[in-house]
């Protein structure tokens, strides 16, 4: 996403979350997906949650079937 010559890239968000407290940055990037997700369609989502939790097994992931 381009707006003028400023971009945001990862680097700048993970520089952003850096300067946050855990919690702040948590609750900061909670709001920022909720406004994101009803933009994605449903393969996009389950990439985001899929990639989200990462490998760490089948009770994880079905665990967050109730989203």
């Amino acid at each position: 996403m381009t707006f003028g010559d400023d971009s945001m890239s990862v680097g700048k968000i993970q520089l952003l979350v850096n300067n946050m407290a855990p919690q702040e940055a948590a609750s900061a990037l909670t709001s920022v997906i909720k406004n994101l997700f009803p933009l994605l369609d449903e393969d996009a989502r389950i990439r985001f949650v899929m990639n989200l939790v990462g490998d760490s097994g089948d009770d994880k992931i079905s665990s967050l079937v109730h989203l």
